[in-house]
């Protein structure tokens, strides 16, 4: 990876904004129980509370979000579709993708 290429923290705070509105803020919960096993506080975030119930929509959406209007709108492969299709917003078209 090429340093410009690397992730830079423009790129979270815009891929923050592009996820604005579209996913849900989990909270950061803990627990006493997992607390006392690591004899220390432990923070856990609940990400499947999230709409596929995995934090890979917040990749799936940002991922696409960021393509240009004309290219989302040929459509949108995911591979592995195992893994990365449970990431991909739940109904392209609402981005402008071929369903």
């Amino acid at each position: 990876m090429d340093r410009d290429d690397a992730m830079n923290i423009d790129m979270i705070r815009a891929a923050a904004r592009r996820l604005e509105g579209h996913v849900r803020r989990t909270p950061l919960l803990n627990s006493p129980f997992l607390d006392d096993i690591a004899g220390r506080r432990v923070w856990v975030k609940p990400e499947c509370l999230q709409h596929t119930g995995s934090f890979k929509f917040r990749g799936g959406w940002s991922a696409v979000s960021a393509l240009e209007t004309s290219v989302r709108a040929k459509g949108v492969i995911a591979f592995p579709a195992a893994i990365t299709l449970k990431g991909l917003p739940m109904r392209p078209s609402c981005m402008g993708c071929l369903p």
